[in-house]
């Protein structure tokens, strides 16, 4: 009988390489499956690293594309926003990872998928839900929840001297005292020096963004194009480079990010396991579109719409957060947020200075918005004589409320 065969989501860092050749000790036929999402690596120093510590294949999918039409910008569609500043940037990407990951499987007739998330984080269950909802009858490696595994690893210098053992490279500068995550939305940092909500991060961890005090003193201003609630255009009016397509816009808008200082956020937030965790996050161009976004929606989205549109929207961050993207629920939250998309067409300028994204002007084919309407100095089809009867009809409930208030203090002080 044949070995069983497993995929597993390898990053060619020190937990993925070590767990790579735990498996094939396991006597697993291991294929690794490597997502490219936008970060800077070494994709193909990854694929050797693999096969030379003794993988049977190597997949690096190239998921950039899919990442961005299909997993970001319904985000940005539904202004997703986890506790009120995170942007979901690995939330978003380990359903877009998972799903990769289970095409591979289907390719390589893998019975068994495997991934190096921790038993702690939100990113196991996001995982391992994408997993189940996409093949039901998969089967999960966890080495991080298996006691065998992490009883005998316990920190990373088991880590580095098993992979000393077994031949593993091993990384040859010290490790930074924090970890790094990083996709084409966002950059994470968490855990080490982190874990002290009351430590200032220092200013050489980030990655991305510069120091907004450090960012150009001459603001930039940039014009961007939304139809149906998707960026499909970017025009820099100040020296008029013009950009199209998905994935091109995000690394356009990544790159003026980066360079103003735009995108940072630290945070204490709740994990989906019950623990609260920091995580400082930088995201240059999902910070841009958000601003954006939501204001070509001030102008072109019906009011009642974008009220409804406004409750839906945390329980979709939730729901994205918590690894539920591919559930029925999400599903039907999808097809609500793009039925109020419909229509939210049109152009926004955006002044970028010093770590802000500032909105100051929009126009839109669809506006709802009418210039006579909103005057003070013109009366257009709007009687102001109206807002008496109005005004009149919406006190009422308030005037018995009252009534009843005052009537119950008189009988108390009776």
């Amino acid at each position: 009988m044949g070995k069983e065969r497993i995929c597993l989501a390898y990053s060619g860092g020190l937990d993925t390489s070590c767990i790579l050749k735990w498996l094939l000790e396991k006597d697993f036929d291991v294929v690794c499956m490597i997502a490219d999402l936008g970060q800077q690596e070494d994709f193909e120093a990854a694929r050797k690293k693999a096969l030379a510590i003794g993988a049977c294949a190597v997949y690096v999918e190239d998921v950039k594309e899919e990442f961005v039409t299909d997993f970001i910008f319904p985000a940005i569609k539904a202004n997703a926003i986890y506790e009120g500043r995170y942007l979901l940037g690995t939330s978003v990407a380990r359903p877009c990872i998972a799903k990769k990951q289970i095409e591979v499987c289907h390719k390589e007739n893998c019975g068994y998928v495997a991934h190096g998330a921790t038993g702690k984080g939100n990113d196991q269950v996001r995982f391992e839900l994408t997993y189940y909802s996409l093949e039901p009858n998969i089967k999960v490696v966890a080495p991080w929840r298996d006691p065998e595994f992490y009883n005998r690893f316990q920190g990373r210098a088991d880590l580095m001297a098993y992979a000393s053992e077994r031949g593993i490279p091993v990384p040859s500068t010290p490790k930074a005292p924090w970890s790094m995550d990083e996709n084409m939305l966002h950059c994470s940092y968490e855990s080490g020096i982190l874990e002290d909500p009351a430590a200032v991060p220092p200013p050489e961890m980030f990655h991305v963004c510069v120091n907004p005090e450090d960012a150009p003193n001459k603001a930039e201003h940039i014009k961007i194009t939304f139809k149906d609630g998707n960026p499909v255009r970017v025009e820099n009016l100040d020296d008029g480079t013009i950009i199209e397509g998905p994935v091109p816009i995000l690394t356009y808008l990544n790159a003026l990010g980066r360079k103003h200082g735009v995108g940072r956020v630290d945070i204490v937030e709740n994990r989906f396991v019950g623990i609260k965790s920091r995580g400082v996050y930088e995201t240059p161009g999902g910070s841009i579109l958000r601003v954006a976004h939501m204001d070509i929606e001030g102008v072109a989205m019906d009011r009642e719409v974008m009220r409804l549109r406004d409750m839906l929207s945390p329980k979709f961050s939730e729901l994205v957060y918590y690894g539920f993207w591919y559930s029925p629920e999400m599903d039907f939250l999808m097809a609500a947020i793009n039925k109020s998309q419909e229509y939210i067409d049109g152009n926004v300028q955006v002044k970028l200075y010093k770590g802000t994204a500032i909105a100051q002007a929009r126009e839109s084919p669809t506006s709802l918005y009418d210039p006579e309407l909103a005057s003070m100095n013109v009366a257009g089809g709007y009687n102001p004589s109206d807002a008496t009867g109005f005004i009149r009809i919406n006190a009422v409930r308030l005037k018995a409320h009252r009534a009843i208030i005052t009537k119950l203090l008189k009988n108390k002080s009776a």
